[in-house]
């Protein structure tokens, strides 16, 4: 591929400002204290933020992009938020010195299309209104699911790299990123049949549903054998769903990366509203046998678990659990104590609207203390931030208060 001169230029411009972060002495830092935390070593927490509502960001023109090429718009675009989150929201984020490339693959699914009606109420944000429509109400649509194929593109990935090595020579080194597994079954299962109809099986057609996610836990295991096989895997991977990814023992292998030196990623945010026990026979059972195979487990994240924590201690090689806004804090603190990751979620709807920094000071200072209280390690984590109203202060203010909030601690 043959960059414009004004592409190249404006690409290289924005790599030097990125590669100058990236050489920043405090990136190190960071790192070796998110590997702290995650090893399980009570450490200053990280505040990270992600799932930016980025289409209601733009300061005085710092999210434009300019180049004309698809690629080198991905790329400036990579540039430009990572030096935006810098300035603007930067918390404890991590700028490693490489641009990665995601490894390409497609699947086939298994089977079965989301049918749906939408209700959006801004045209510029993607997280809109859901109904579903149900496309697995019989036994013989469930038994024609299929295992997926995936098929790994690795002359796309190596073409990427030579397109990217082409701009940025001699500023970044370009790296192939891969995955960890991310396996949430019942946020899958629900766009197929409709949220009521799902809880609604759970009680009264538990037969069927144990069908069903026989049938995705099949698929998962089928895409977890093939993901290894092709080379998809990383140990190194960029966030882990948001959080910080780092930990001892999964510096990059020699060779590719297997399941045992990768994350894998679950959670059941539909499990808000069902009891432990059905939290175990529906979702645990089916789980901890393909959490088995990887190296670490990462478990939960807008659902309150703090009344099924006990369930979670039976995965031996759990290491991190999401701590909801909705979850009694203490609760869920005084069970994970120094065993596991307390990853706490503060609430997003702090950030929309008018900010009111006593109430989110407040909300940060709470589980502080009880982190404190129960020697949990511990990380902050702002996600989901569907809107800002168009108020990115409120974001900007939201990282103020909360590094303050934690000065005072520290």
């Amino acid at each position: 591929m043959k960059f414009t001169p004004k592409d190249r230029e404006i690409l290289r411009e924005l790599a030097n400002k990125y590669a100058a972060l990236a050489a920043l002495p405090v990136q190190k830092e960071r790192y070796e204290r998110g590997r702290d935390i995650n090893d399980l070593k009570p450490r200053r927490p990280m505040v990270w933020l992600h799932e930016i509502p980025w289409h209601e960001m733009d300061i005085d023109g710092n999210l434009t992009l300019y180049c004309q090429d698809d690629f080198a718009r991905r790329m400036e675009q990579h540039f430009r938020m990572t030096l935006y989150r810098w300035e603007y929201i930067q918390g404890d984020m991590v700028v490693r010195n490489s641009y990665n490339i995601p490894r390409h693959y497609t699947t086939t699914g298994m089977g079965v299309d989301i049918n749906e009606h939408v209700l959006s109420t801004d045209d510029n944000n993607h997280i809109i209104s859901h109904s579903y429509l149900d496309q697995l109400d019989t036994i013989e649509k469930v038994n024609a699911l299929h295992e997926p194929v995936l098929t790994a593109f690795p002359e796309t990935d190596n073409q990427r790299v030579e397109w990217a090595n082409d701009i940025l020579d001699g500023i970044l080194p370009v790296r192939l990123e891969g995955y960890c597994l991310y396996h949430a079954p019942w946020d899958r299962i629900p766009r197929h049949r409709g949220v009521m109809q799902v809880l609604s099986d759970l009680a009264f057609e538990p037969e069927f549903t144990h069908a069903i996610m026989k049938k995705f836990t099949q698929g998962a295991l089928a895409t977890m054998r093939q993901m290894e096989a092709l080379d998809l895997f990383d140990s190194d991977v960029s966030d882990l769903h948001c959080t910080p990814p780092y930990v001892s023992g999964f510096e990059p292998p020699s060779g590719p990366a297997t399941m045992k030196n990768t994350w894998y990623r679950g959670m059941s945010q539909l499990f808000t509203e069902v009891s432990p026990q059905m939290f175990e026979e529906f979702e645990l059972n089916y789980a901890k046998p393909l959490m088995a195979e990887f190296g670490l487990v990462y478990y939960g994240c807008c659902e309150a678990l703090d009344n099924k924590i006990s369930l979670l201690k039976t995965i031996p090689n759990l290491r991190k659990i999401g701590v909801s806004p909705w979850a009694n804090a203490e609760a869920c603190a005084e069970q994970i104590g120094g065993d596991y990751v307390y990853a706490h979620k503060p609430n997003p709807a702090h950030v929309s609207g008018t900010f009111d920094a006593d109430v989110v000071r407040k909300e940060i200072a709470h589980v502080i203390e009880t982190c404190h209280k129960y020697g949990c390690p511990y990380e902050f984590v702002i996600k989901d931030i569907s809107t800002v109203t168009y108020k990115p202060q409120n974001l900007i203010n939201w990282t103020k208060t909360v590094k303050e909030t934690i000065d005072a601690y520290y």
